[in-house]
């Protein structure tokens, strides 16, 4: 499309009247005069941001967000890696408006994760529940949406399968009216096509003040893809990115943070101010790595990545605290003897082969740890972070691992914050206002807490 990855315009605009109490059909619902609505079709140049999308993909009724670009796509063999890179975490649509209400045409995909089929259920954002699974609450769902005004989640809604020709309306009304900057963030956890973005009043771009926010491009697993999240803005990245003013690019990939080449190469070709790479436990789960091959593909994914962003601070990111694998290798499956209800995952390799060099998190930690700080010598914008210190044990004496992997809500907005402040924070490696960001840091090995 002509535009720097990341941050998409859309699309042209178009106007329609719609006649209420005058024997017309108002989409609003607002039997009254007539109105006037302003419909942006998704596919082309507008006045609506898309943001966090690495590319968008044309299709008959509008557009596809991806996350991973169609060179690495075209090398990912993996159906999972494709269901994940296709459900658009930290992706939103931006603009302003003086609306009062919005509305978004979708169609959910086959494979959208579980969730509530009625669209009300969780307009209030602190009625969410927590704890209703790794994506979210149980049963056929469009994909759950955050509606965030002048910087303020105020609506969160589930929306439901169904309509005509599979098009779903997400309805997000009570708009304020007056002159506003609007976000919606997708689903983190479903794969939505984008069709048409309907307001009660004009749409206009978002909102321009200053210099640009800092552009953060993370990588992670399914944790920073947001399981667990009950909404898009509860991924801790995007929590992260919200308290720190950051412009998120958010690639974390379900099962397959993995120290992938053409995830490199993604990260390598997408302008970015700041990155990270969280990475450990998909290595565990999959068994992915011995101690002797690990090392050198770390090595080789941060090579790739320093060849566009030679300078960029870089921050490599160690695994969270999980009990089940903290020094039982891998690989990772749903436990057949877990008392329930529900998964509950457990190591299943034998520790006896750590001597050899098969991987738990203790030993992943030590490795990543070490490999920064060679790095470190000849890279000074290179940091390490332990993931001990985002979520350790006594983290998980109060807030344990529903499944012994995965986050709940609460914890997720734990680890962003603790991410904010520790990554963000003064002295930290994204610390743009510190002359040389995260000098404080020393070599970049940011303080452990247990």
């Amino acid at each position: 499309m002509g535009v720097e990855p990341g941050r998409f315009p859309c699309f042209p605009r178009r106007c329609a009247v719609w006649l209420g109490a005058d024997g017309g059909v108002d989409p609003g619902g607002v039997g009254a005069a007539v109105r006037t609505w302003t419909t942006e079709a998704l596919a082309g140049e507008g006045p609506v941001a898309l943001r966090g999308a690495l590319e968008v993909e044309a299709t008959a009724r509008g557009v596809l967000p991806h996350r991973l670009p169609a060179a690495a796509r075209a090398q990912v063999s993996d159906g999972f890696c494709a269901l994940a890179e296709a459900q658009p975490s930290g992706v939103r649509l931006a603009f302003r408006t003086e609306a009062t209400v919005v509305e978004l045409d979708v169609v959910p995909f086959p494979g959208a994760p579980a969730g509530d089929a009625d669209a009300s259920a969780l307009a209030d954002p602190a009625g969410a529940d927590p704890a209703a699974g790794a994506f979210g609450p149980a049963g056929p769902c469009a994909g759950v949406y955050d509606l965030v005004v002048d910087g303020r989640l105020t609506a969160r809604l589930a929306a439901p399968i169904g309509g005509a020709d599979g098009v779903v309306a997400v309805r997000f009304d009570g708009l304020s009216g007056r002159e506003q900057d609007v976000e919606i963030w997708l689903p983190h956890a479903a794969i939505v096509e984008l069709v048409a973005l309907r307001a009660d009043a004009p749409l206009r771009p978002p909102r321009a003040a200053g210099a640009p926010p800092p552009r953060w491009v993370h990588h992670g697993s399914s944790i920073s893809q947001g399981a667990g999240a009950a909404g898009p803005t509860g991924a801790w990245p995007a929590v992260a990115a919200r308290l720190a003013g950051a412009d998120l690019v958010n690639l974390g990939l379900s099962g397959n943070a993995l120290l992938d080449p053409f995830t490199a190469r993604a990260i390598r070709d997408t302008p970015a101010d700041l990155i990270s790479v969280k990475v450990g436990i998909n290595i565990v789960a999959l068994d992915a790595f011995r101690l002797r091959t690990l090392g050198p593909a770390l090595h080789g994914f941060l090579d790739t990545v320093r060849e566009g962003h030679p300078t960029a601070p870089l921050l490599v990111v160690s695994p969270l605290h999980a009990p089940v694998v903290e020094r039982v290798p891998g690989p990772m499956y749903p436990d057949p003897d877990a008392p329930g209800p529900g998964i509950s995952f457990r190591g299943f390799g034998d520790p006896a082969e750590v001597a050899s060099g098969a991987l738990t998190l203790t030993t992943i930690r030590r490795e990543l740890g070490r490999v920064v700080a060679q790095r470190a010598e000849t890279d000074r914008n290179l940091y390490y972070l332990d993931g001990l210190a985002l979520y350790g044990e006594r983290d998980f004496a109060e807030l344990p691992l529903p499944d012994q992997l995965h986050p709940d809500d609460a914890t997720q907005r734990r680890i962003g914050e603790r991410f904010a402040r520790l990554a963000f924070g003064p002295g930290g490696p994204f610390d743009t206002a510190s002359t040389g960001a995260g000098a404080a840091s020393g070599r970049g090995v940011a303080p452990r807490r247990g």
